[in-house]
């Protein structure tokens, strides 16, 4: 019988096959950001025992839909070399909850479009599912893409199993102190895994936490936003629907996971 090897499946003996490498894992890339107020009740729906709403005062219906253009690699730049491994979108959805007397962030909705990228979201408690994902990048030379400057016009688009789930439509107004609210905050997950047995009970049913280390901020844009969400059979994402759109954002972002912390096991 062999030892093996490997963070993640297949291990092997070598562990070369693995779909991921061992943390600390690097991340860059650039958020286009839209935020909206939604109705709360369709927010307090998403948010399983013990999270609770933010409060009344805390606008407890605001919604982010971000759109990321990722570069990730491991500890050994591995990655740096064959950008296959290297490059992913995604787009995600997140709000804000109430646990242990603090505001936290909580992706509730999450698409990616490679199948490490997925792994890795699993492991760390967002629950990703495989999407199709695009967004405008800036350009620094030529008219085939937006300056980032007023009137730069950025877009972005979001499906899933062929049909179109949301797009969105972001036009600069100046610089910003923050690329939005509603994603300002550690964030909260839940690691679920059905037992084998298929008898409606977790395995592992943990309250987990992020953690971020050598954060890197860009300058950060905001704008007018436009926001459009479509049905699906499959997809609930339409119950968050505008009530009111509060404005777009874009931003480059950089930072390192080596590890988070189970809050609740």
């Amino acid at each position: 019988m062999s030892e093996v090897r490997g963070f993640l499946f297949p291990r092997t003996a070598t562990g070369r096959s693995s779909l991921l490498p061992p943390p600390p894992w690097h991340y860059s890339g650039d958020l286009l950001t839209v935020e909206w107020r939604t109705d709360p009740a369709a927010v307090a729906a998403l948010l399983p025992e013990p999270l609770e709403p933010v409060h009344d005062d805390e606008d407890p219906g605001a919604v982010a839909l971000i759109f990321a253009d990722w570069q990730s690699c491991g500890d050994d730049l591995a990655e740096l070399d064959d950008p296959v491994r290297l490059q992913y979108k995604e787009a995600f959805v997140v709000v804000r909850c109430r646990w242990d007397d603090r505001v936290w962030s909580r992706c509730v909705y999450i698409w990616v479009d490679k199948d490490f990228a997925l792994a890795r979201g699993h492991l760390q408690g967002y629950p990703k599912k495989l999407g199709s994902i695009h967004q405008t990048r800036p350009v620094t030379v030529g008219r085939a893409g937006p300056r980032l400057e007023p009137g730069g016009r950025f877009a972005a688009t979001l499906a899933a199993y062929d049909r179109r789930l949301a797009q969105v439509r972001v036009t600069l107004t100046g610089r910003s102190e923050s690329n939005g609210f509603v994603n300002g905050h550690p964030m909260v997950h839940h690691r679920w895994v059905p037992r084998i047995e298929c008898d409606g009970k977790d395995a592992l049913a943990d309250l987990v936490t992020m953690r971020g280390r050598d954060v890197e901020l860009g300058p950060a844009w905001a704008g007018t936003a436009e926001v459009e969400l479509f049905d699906s059979p499959v997809e609930e994402l339409t119950a968050l629907a505008p009530r009111e759109v509060l404005g777009g954002y874009w931003r480059s972002v950089g930072t390192t996971f080596a590890g988070g912390e189970t809050l609740r096991p």
